[in-house]
């Protein structure tokens, strides 16, 4: 689950993140993500055809995740969707937004780490099975340091507002030379009893990050 291969290198929207061979990528905008999802599952079944059970599962996942991800406001999504020889495939995505840091009435609040760290709210379970937080900082390569949290958290699902609990891992890049702006590089998955070999996962692409 945590094994890392070959990864490939993305720029989107003066960017880079790598992301493993294995995983999916696609165009979040409504217009071009259905038909090019399709094209892409079709694809991969041809090479793999054992994944032919899973068509409907891993499109209907990719789809919505890439509305999801453009609901968002996301600008680059990837996904993994494996078997692993399980009747469902396991899934993950990584997003990456561009985020403004203002508060309601458009003050700007300020992008050092340490000043994200002190607005971020870490969260205690109270008993088994509740969701937690924990805030940190890390220190990606040739970025430097970063605001993150992970945990077990309730997602609130744009547009309808719907909740539903995930592993998830945030990380606040500041943008040079853009004030009151981030990059927020977010790994998410429903599959809860991997949360800390996801927490690996979502680390080691966040830690690829670079600004082109």
């Amino acid at each position: 689950m945590s094994r890392w291969v070959e990864a490939q290198t993305v720029e989107r929207g003066g960017f880079r993140i790598n992301v493993p061979e294995s995983w999916w990528e696609f165009d979040v905008r409504p217009e071009s993500r259905d038909d090019s999802i399709r094209q892409m599952v079709n694809e991969r079944i041809r090479a793999v055809p054992d994944m032919a059970p899973h068509r409907d599962v891993l499109t209907s996942f990719l789809q919505r995740s890439a509305r999801e991800a453009w609901e968002s406001g996301a600008v680059y999504c990837g996904c993994m969707a494996e078997s692993f020889g399980g009747e469902v495939p396991i899934t993950a995505s990584v997003t990456v937004s561009l985020v403004g840091a203002r508060t309601s009435d458009g003050t700007v609040l300020p992008t050092d780490p340490a000043a994200i760290v002190g607005q971020l709210k870490p969260r205690i379970a109270k008993r088994e099975g509740d969701a937690w937080r924990k805030v940190t900082t890390v220190d990606i390569p040739e970025v430097g340091i970063a605001a993150r949290t992970h945990g077990i958290e309730d997602i609130e699902i744009p547009p309808d507002n719907r909740t539903v609990r995930a592993v998830l891992m945030q990380t606040f890049i500041p943008l040079p030379g853009e004030e009151g702006k981030v990059a927020l590089v977010a790994g998410s998955s429903q599959v809860l009893d991997l949360a800390d070999s996801f927490f690996d996962i979502f680390d080691a692409v966040t830690s690829t990050f670079r600004f082109a």
